[in-house]
């Protein structure tokens, strides 16, 4: 059945990142985007209402709470439990941040008695995905936006700078994990994704649709613009909002579905 939810096929093609162009407009790109929701924020109040469950909010590669403050913000409003990480900038990938975000989801899930959603950004979507291997029966869902969930990190232009900060074996993944990325965790899994990425190639963020409720979404948008991207908001608001225990495949009601491509990733 077609649906906006983009069917996936395996391939072989060698991993490259994004073409220079993609990367030089994505500032600009994103600003418009960041428009957008403001200007559309007023209508947002109409989205899929919330049931009070937590949701953990995890920023990018550089990144801080300070950049999913709009879309958290939303989420609020829209009736979440809703928080950042509250871990400053998002650079090292080591075991103390692992503990230190385990426990970000250990203190959300006593707090509201609930499995908690995690909706990561970029390489906040990679730990989001990883947090829900560790612990399955804290999680409800996981959205990843942009995320490089390949095991191949030739589809980042952010690889370098990442090895540079981390090293090229990161020390979680010599104590074993992180090293089976395209592994959907054992709860519903979205990525959302858009060919127009400039940081990560959009064939780095496809996840193995064989199974159920793991999907991909594509949106046509910036890497930087993701978090208030109105097409990816939607998207994040629905899965959001399906009722706990209860999963079925992304479909835009109306006309947002003039905003989601239905294209085979492949």
């Amino acid at each position: 059945m077609p649906t906006a939810t983009a069917e996936t096929h395996q391939t072989s093609r060698p991993a490259h990142p994004p073409s220079r162009l993609l990367t030089l407009t994505e500032p600009s790109r994103a600003m418009g985007e960041l428009a957008s929701f403001y200007a559309l924020r007023p209508l947002m109040g109409m989205l899929p209402r919330g049931d009070g469950h937590g949701v953990l909010v995890l920023p990018g590669f550089m990144a801080s709470d300070y950049s999913t403050r709009p879309l958290r913000k939303l989420l609020c409003d829209l009736g979440y439990q809703c928080a950042g990480w509250n871990l400053g900038r998002n650079v090292r990938v080591d075991n103390a941040r692992i503990e230190a975000m385990m426990t970000c989801l250990d203190d959300m899930h006593e707090r509201t008695g609930r499995p908690v959603s995690i909706v990561g950004w970029s390489l906040g979507g990679v730990f989001a995905r990883e947090l829900a291997k560790l612990a399955p029966e804290k999680v409800r869902l996981v959205v990843s936006l942009g995320s490089p969930i390949s095991d191949d990190r030739n589809h980042t232009n952010a690889a370098r700078l990442f090895e540079l900060l981390n090293g090229n074996e990161p020390e979680p993944m010599r104590n074993g994990n992180f090293r089976q990325l395209g592994e959907a965790p054992p709860v519903p899994t979205t990525s959302i994704l858009t060919r127009a990425d400039g940081v990560v190639h959009w064939r780095g963020s496809v996840q193995d649709g064989r199974r159920e409720d793991c999907e991909n979404i594509e949106v046509v948008a910036s890497h930087c613009g993701l978090g208030v991207n109105p097409a990816a908001v939607y998207a994040i608001a629905d899965r959001l909002a399906q009722t706990e225990g209860e999963w079925s495949p992304f479909q835009p009601r109306g006309l947002a579905g003039l905003f989601f491509p239905k294209r085979s990733l492949h």
